[in-house]
């Protein structure tokens, strides 16, 4: 059985392999006209963790680049990670 860091580690990189293709779905939905994933639903993967891989989208597809209340939120959702694992770190 993984230890806690192995599972943390497992997560950390599915969940951000998750958004990062969420995103790509987005944008290609996007180009071609069709059903959208809704920000909701984006926001929520960021804030299971999936941030870095949706600000990796963000940079590396171009996308969601001028939506300023996503982009605002998202950073929300940033700013609260980086408190929880200082007040984690700090246990």
């Amino acid at each position: 059985m993984p230890d806690t860091s192995q599972l943390t580690l497992i997560w950390a990189v599915a969940i951000n392999l998750a958004a990062l293709l969420f995103m790509a779905w987005d944008k290609r939905a996007a180009r071609k006209r069709r059903r959208r994933v809704p920000e909701k639903r984006l926001l929520w993967i960021a804030a299971l963790g999936g941030t870095p891989g949706i600000f990796a989208a963000i940079h590396g597809l171009s996308h969601k680049t001028r939506k300023q209340p996503f982009r605002r939120y998202l950073f929300l959702i940033l700013a609260a990670q980086i408190i929880a694992a200082g007040l984690w770190l700090a246990m």
